[in-house]
């Protein structure tokens, strides 16, 4: 830890000092947050953040089960007797309703993004014949790249909304956001609000994926009256970066469909894996019992075992399921109203 913070240095006079590191490129430079030491104690625990939270440990994924129960069979359809509601009573049997199984548990240290697991857990998945047809997530773990590689490498449909744009006008609600561009493939050309159109069209790689770097001329963006709500680049032209065709058009469908009340209603059933968490917490996840990623991990996968114990047990035994997470509140309100 001390080599990665400080450096020994000689000054003018020929004197030799200790100095702390500095970012780059004015000093000498400290290590990536992967590689870098943050606990004496730990030497694999990194620091992590996600919004308005720090800390110093790991991130725990897990994946289980959400299966709806199968139609009861119990009864002859014509003996059913239709509900207030109008459901039928004993569609879905409580016995026939199974238990969510933790099928897949991922721990690492916590500079690890999400999207970075996702092909990683679908790959133990498959290994272990257990990929799902759908997966619902999270929009961390989705990306267009990241859709249109699982339907192709595993055929597994992932279901979720994917990230906002990040561009400063998404950002900020005001001005051209990278939505407001229409891009044609066939001219290789993107045309602006204005009705401007690119000046380039770069075929590249960024942060090791492909993309296509679009810019527009000077001379269009310089005089252009709405140019304070497109950029505020010095070269007074706007520049942005655009998917390639096939991950432009999954993101599109992608961002289309979260906006209708079919996909709302299909994407709810991921609420579940929250009351997951919340057990897995409960039962000490939120804090590692050991130091170093193989024993947490081990601690995990001990963990993620004893919680399938227990909903088998309650399967078993019939006592009831929650498939979702219910408040405390919501509980009290049940049984009130019992």
């Amino acid at each position: 830890m001390l080599l990665q913070n400080y450096t020994r240095v000689i000054t003018g006079n020929g004197r030799e000092v200790i100095k702390r590191r500095e970012k780059e490129p004015d000093g000498d430079g400290l290590p990536p947050g992967h590689l870098r030491i943050a606990s004496p104690y730990d030497l694999d625990a990194r620091w992590g953040v996600k919004r308005e939270e720090f800390w110093l440990g790991y991130k725990l994924h897990v994946t289980e089960t959400c299966d709806d129960p199968p139609p009861c069979t119990c009864r002859p359809a014509a003996a059913r007797e239709p509900a207030a509601d109008g459901r039928e009573h004993g569609k879905d049997c409580a016995h026939l309703t199974s238990p969510n199984l933790i099928t897949h548990v991922a721990t690492t240290d916590a500079t690890v993004t999400d999207h970075q697991m996702t092909g990683a857990i679908h790959a133990s998945l498959a290994g272990k014949k257990l990929a799902p047809g759908r997966h619902y997530l999270d929009s961390g773990y989705l990306s267009a790249a990241v859709v249109v590689s699982a339907l192709t490498t595993w055929g597994i449909a992932l279901i979720g909304p994917l990230l906002a744009d990040t561009s400063a006008q998404a950002r900020a609600g005001h001005g051209y956001a990278r939505a407001d561009f229409t891009a044609s493939y066939d001219t290789k050309t993107v045309t602006c609000p204005q009705g401007k159109t690119s000046a380039s069209w770069t075929p590249c790689t960024q942060r090791g994926k492909d993309a296509i770097v679009v810019t527009f001329s000077a001379a269009d963006c310089g005089p252009c009256p709405a140019r304070a709500l497109c950029t505020t680049s010095g070269k007074n032209r706007r520049q942005l970066t655009v998917l390639p065709r096939d991950l432009a058009q999954a993101q599109a469908a992608g961002r289309a469909a979260e906006t209708t009340i079919p996909f709302q209603a299909d994407y709810a059933r991921r609420a579940g894996v929250e009351g997951t968490m919340h057990q897995a917490a409960s039962h000490g996840a939120r804090r590692a019992r050991y130091r170093g990623l193989p024993k947490t991990r081990l601690d995990h996968v001990y963990m993620a075992v004893a919680l399938n114990l227990l909903r088998l047990e309650a399967y078993w035994t019939g006592t009831p399921l929650d498939r979702q997470r219910t408040s405390h509140l919501a509980r009290l309100e049940l049984g009130l109203a019992a």
